[in-house]
């Protein structure tokens, strides 16, 4: 491993309870201390991102009940990858995995696809609820959506058809794109769904897309040169980026590559427009922390993740940078700025 950040979450505000005099001299029972465990990947945990996830998944705690130090201990790790190693992150996943089993938590939260192979190894009795994971049944991580039939349950972070949304978008803010370099994990589940469904929509919208394959710092370099290289010179070509936690990790660079090569960019997180994308249109990954929340206080009062279904989003977000945007020389639709939740720069 490259990097390891250890956080222990503090906070939680001990709540005053009124005694009455009698019992002021008796000794108070001790409330049984429950034990959670998080397992970020993706982002750093200085992110604004990392940040407003868990500051909602710990406030939605406390809302229900769950004061750190009082009845409740989180202990986090996180997995925030190498820039310049791709497979860094993997075997940084793999490590943490067993580290935060060990510490026995009573449930564990996690984010990313990536994350629940070797969840599933190092456990199958703790619960464990996830987010931000992408068709979790497709992956064989879970039987079923409606009822799971292992310790784990949670939140997807999209369906399929979302891919094909990604397109119209970028046709949207860019009419005369014709070709598009799709980048994706090529060897995961998720990133042949994605891929399958814009190359679904594509004929209908004009434009051939090209598998462009995720990996290290240089293969990305590769994949943007070899689109480069095979335009015809004109503008007519853009970039979708898929969700993929190694997009993450490399979100700084297939930024500034889009940047460099002039391409109109979609992105699947806000993220991805914080440091320098053009668009992005995705689930509200914050608020999926205030839901698992909500399960995380189900399993710890005695439910199972079985009884708890799969939840597919329901809340997306688009984010628009007008600076960028200037940049590229795109004037965006006024029917894109009205949809848009949040517009920066």
């Amino acid at each position: 491993m490259r990097r390891r950040e250890f956080i222990t979450l503090l906070g939680g505000v001990a709540a005053a309870w009124p005694l009455a005099a009698r019992a002021q001299s008796q000794p108070q029972p001790r409330e049984q201390i429950r034990r959670v465990g998080i397992l970020m990947g993706g982002a750093s945990a200085d992110s604004s991102e990392s940040q407003a996830s868990m500051a909602v998944f710990l406030q939605g705690l406390q809302q229900l009940g769950w004061i750190e130090g009082r009845n409740l201990k989180v202990d986090s790790l996180w997995a925030v990858g190498n820039p310049d190693n791709a497979r860094d992150y993997a075997a940084e996943l793999a490590a943490l995995v067993p580290a935060l089993v060990a510490l026995a938590p009573d449930v564990i939260v996690t984010n990313g696809t990536g994350t629940m192979g070797p969840m599933l190894q190092a456990t199958r009795t703790v619960p464990i609820v996830f987010v931000n994971v992408t068709d979790p049944v497709g992956a064989a991580f879970d039987e079923s959506l409606a009822r799971p039939d292992r310790n784990l349950t949670g939140f997807t972070n999209f369906q399929y058809g979302l891919a094909g949304k990604w397109l119209e978008l970028l046709k949207e803010i860019a009419p005369g794109v014709t070709r598009v370099a799709v980048l994706r994990e090529p060897a995961i589940t998720a990133g042949l769904g994605q891929w399958d469904a814009i190359e679904t929509v594509a004929p209908s919208l004009g434009v051939e897309p090209f598998p462009a394959n995720l990996g290290d710092a240089s293969a990305i370099e590769r994949a943007f040169g070899a689109f480069a290289r095979s335009s015809d010179g004109s503008s007519t070509s853009g970039l979708i980026v898929t969700t993929s936690a190694i997009a993450t990790v490399h979100r700084k660079l297939i930024v500034t590559l889009a940047a460099r090569h002039k391409l109109p960019a979609v992105y699947p997180r806000k993220l991805f427009v914080t440091e320098g994308g053009l668009i992005s249109y995705g689930t509200d990954l914050i608020d999926q922390y205030r839901l698992a929340a909500g399960y995380v206080d189900r399993i710890l009062k005695g439910e199972k993740p079985s009884d708890l279904p799969v939840q597919a989003p329901s809340k997306y977000e688009l984010v628009i940078n007008l600076k960028v945007a200037d940049a590229l020389g795109l004037g965006i639709p006024a029917t894109v700025l009205a949809r848009a939740d949040e517009v920066v720069g």
